[in-house]
């Protein structure tokens, strides 16, 4: 079948709202003309209400970075689905940077994940092993636990993202090889299969982050396997997204439904 590739910037904690303004008007008019391909940007926080503005009625989705799993509370400093949800589509859960720098479990990324998919938000749920348990043969252990434990109890959806980022990776420029991602990603397919069914996990797209470069690209999207990509580094610069975008489209653009004006 034919998954639609899909293209996100993660632009972690960097732009301010002035800056992510400047940056998404350096590129708003020619990536909304790249056909083919699902795009998404994922600004801080601060700058969704500002970004959401600048993109209705463009092709270009939104997401943020990431998301409590309580609607309200005392839960100082942290924002939650029912904020985001008129502002955005997507959500990123489950980065390793949340997961290794602020301690958050495969239990917190299940709870949030739930809650992304009760309040309407579709779920990009990042997997990936750390250097010393790539090195140890523990790939296929690491990941199959982050996405069974990431998934549990949740019903079988079509509206989620898997994004497989190796640790080691991730702001190194140490890409994993085009076929070392496809491996692990088909086995990220085969596991989603197992615990919801194989037509879903053949119609789920998966995409691979990790020193994604304009250079590099073209490298991953050929592989069957490889739906797209989670840009981090490399979305903050408007012509190295623009790059990976297009290429993407070159390469395994399909065909879109109708949705431009539809935020």
């Amino acid at each position: 079948m034919m998954r639609i590739p899909f293209i996100a910037g993660n632009w972690k904690m960097n732009t301010t709202v002035h800056e992510a303004e400047e940056l998404v008007h350096d590129m708003l008019e020619r990536l909304d003309r790249i056909e083919g391909v699902e795009k998404v940007l994922c600004p801080p926080f601060i700058s969704l209400p500002t970004i959401s503005e600048l993109l209705k009625g463009s092709s270009i989705k939104l997401g943020a970075q990431n998301m409590h799993f309580e609607i309200k509370g005392a839960y100082t400093g942290e924002i939650s689905p029912l904020m985001l949800r008129k502002l955005c589509q997507f959500v990123i859960l489950g980065h390793s940077e949340r997961r290794w720098y602020f301690g958050e479990s495969d239990k917190i990324v299940n709870k949030k994940i739930k809650a992304a998919i009760e309040n309407g938000l579709k779920p990009i749920l990042c997997v990936g092993e750390r250097l010393e348990e790539k090195e140890a043969g523990r790939t296929e252990e690491v990941i199959d636990k982050q996405v069974n434990r990431g998934l549990n109890n949740i019903k079988p959806t079509r509206n989620i993202v898997i994004a497989y980022e190796p640790v080691w990776a991730i702001g190194t420029g140490k890409a994993a090889s085009a076929e070392q991602a496809a491996a692990t990603i088909n086995f990220i397919r085969n596991t989603v299969s197992k615990l919801w069914s194989k037509d879903i996990a053949q119609e789920l797209r998966i995409l691979y982050g990790g020193s994604i470069t304009s250079s590099n690209i073209a490298q991953f999207i050929p592989q069957p396997e490889i739906d797209g990509a989670l840009v981090g580094g490399a979305s903050l610069r408007a012509e190295e997204f623009l790059s990976i975008v297009s290429q993407t489209a070159a390469i395994k653009g399909i065909s879109l439904p109708a949705e431009r004006g539809k935020l």
